[in-house]
């Protein structure tokens, strides 16, 4: 599949901005089942300094600072995309998950780098109670593709999908007691489970394109920035890497070529699309988010 993204985030604000400092995570990854044709970042008005870098996992991170006074930033980002299915494979999904825990293969050639993603991070931490909820699937000697499939059914079917149920820095344990959230909530509940058992799990962030009912026109602008959970499997040969096998919770599937990766870390902290602070004595704000992932001829 061939997609058209764009991503655009507006802030305005009630009283002049003097300056504004961003840094954000909005150009999608370069992978093998992920071409990007092409890829722009702009920021308005104009900034003052601008840079692209590669942080610690290979995403691309963007900052800007603004120096012209104005009460409205435009920050808009377009790529182009083309996407395969990622391959699965079935040999690696039919190992027990307890032989997939990365202090149990420490001969893998990318234990040490899986190893990151199984310990705790701020607002993932190994809390009890994701540790039984995740327990109830993981049970002994169970093949890791069937235990973290039937993870992310439970997760679909038990928590609600809630705009405004929980905040961007809210926890897990809010999550668990709440039986609500958003995508980022219900990946990061995923995470909590599985690294508590030992499991290597990463945050993913990026899109997914979506298809409007029949007979109903696409919105532009309508689509939205999602996450996902993508679990470490080593391979049968310790001298290569394993590989990353991504679900989605929050649409109870298996990742496909509807999905646009653009970055990944320990949690929605290390990646999300955009933050930053402003010089300002503004007493209101508001943010408006569009997102369209269009199919490309």
């Amino acid at each position: 599949m061939k997609y058209q993204v764009w991503h655009r985030t507006t802030y305005t604000y009630d009283k002049v901005v003097t300056d504004s400092l961003g840094v954000g995570y909005l150009t999608p990854r370069p992978m093998p089942w992920q071409n990007v044709a092409s890829h722009e970042v702009t920021v308005e008005p104009f900034p003052a300094d601008f840079s692209q870098t590669l942080d610690l996992y290979g995403n691309t991170s963007t900052y800007f600072q603004v120096r012209t006074p104005h009460t409205e930033l435009v920050v808009l980002a377009r790529s182009e995309v083309e996407s395969v299915v990622p391959e699965q494979d079935d040999g690696a999904l039919a190992q027990s998950w307890e032989s997939c825990r990365p202090a149990d293969r420490p001969e893998a050639a990318d234990a040490w780098e899986a190893t990151d993603f199984v310990l705790p991070s701020p607002q993932v931490a190994h809390a009890e109670v994701a540790h039984a909820y995740a327990a109830e699937s993981l049970r002994p000697g169970r093949p890791v593709g069937e235990a973290v499939t039937e993870l992310m059914s439970r997760v679909h079917a038990d928590f609600e999908y809630k705009v405004g149920a929980t905040t961007v820095t809210s926890t897990v344990t809010d999550v668990m007691s709440k039986r609500a959230g958003v995508c980022q909530d219900f990946a990061h509940l995923m995470l909590a489970g599985l690294r508590s058992h030992g499991l290597s799990v990463r945050y993913v962030s990026g899109y997914l394109a979506t298809t409007p009912p029949p007979g109903k026109p696409r919105l532009v602008g309508a689509d939205a920035s999602h996450a996902w959970a993508a679990v470490w499997i080593p391979g049968p040969d310790p001298s290569q890497s394993g590989y990353w096998f991504a679900v989605d919770p929050t649409n109870d599937q298996w990742v496909d070529d509807r999905y646009v990766t653009v970055a990944w870390g320990r949690e929605y902290g290390d990646v999300p699309p955009l933050k930053g602070v402003i010089h300002s004595d503004a007493r209101k704000s508001t943010l408006k988010v569009e997102v369209e992932v269009a199919p490309a001829s």
